[in-house]
């Protein structure tokens, strides 16, 4: 049985606890939910899943290259248009970025520039302990990606938060949380 193609799921990650667990947590089963997925890392997240083999796995199973670098003009653009776009995990530096809109990378600047497109909704998951919420400037990002209409994944029932380095070994991210909200909503 074939399962019918949603549209394309932009993932973007960023170098936070848990990215290495992004191919079995979240892209295979956005694949088996019918999504066709197109990966863009943050060049630190690009380094650490190279180191593991992981870029290699997330081409090989989505069909599409990796992307963690720019494109020069006058290259074919490797991933098509993203329907929804999901930031998962997002380092509290992501977050940050996305909220003032700085987009210094490859995987910052498509986010940056789906928050201003109307019609795209974009999903982000803080992957961030206690400490990085007692920032001031902490509500001040939440507010500013609320206001561009992203669907933040985030409280305590869906990730309890900890304080730096206390966080228990082995925990899984809400995946399930994250790829549910990338579903469009039911007619």
């Amino acid at each position: 049985m074939t399962t019918a193609v949603r549209g394309v799921l932009g993932v973007v990650a960023s170098a936070a606890g848990g990215v290495e667990s992004l191919r079995t947590g979240l892209v295979e089963p956005a694949l088996a939910r019918g999504w066709r997925v197109a990966v863009t890392l943050t060049p630190t997240a690009g380094a650490w899943l190279r180191r593991i083999g992981e870029v290699e796995r997330l081409a090989e199973v989505t069909g599409l290259p990796v992307r963690d670098a720019p494109r020069f003009p006058d290259e074919a653009r490797p991933h098509p248009q993203a329907d929804c776009y999901v930031v998962a995990p997002a380092s509290a530096n992501t977050v940050a970025k996305l909220a003032a809109g700085i987009a210094d990378n490859q995987a910052l600047t498509q986010v940056c520039e789906a928050l201003g497109m109307p019609g795209v909704p974009v999903v982000v998951f803080p992957r961030v302990n206690s400490a990085h919420t007692r920032h001031p400037a902490w509500e001040r990002h939440l507010a500013a990606l609320r206001a561009a209409d992203a669907r933040l994944i985030h409280g305590p029932q869906v990730w309890p938060l900890h304080e730096p380095r206390a966080d228990p070994p082995g925990r899984e991210l809400p995946w399930a949380a994250v790829l549910d909200a990338a579903e469009p909503p039911a007619n």
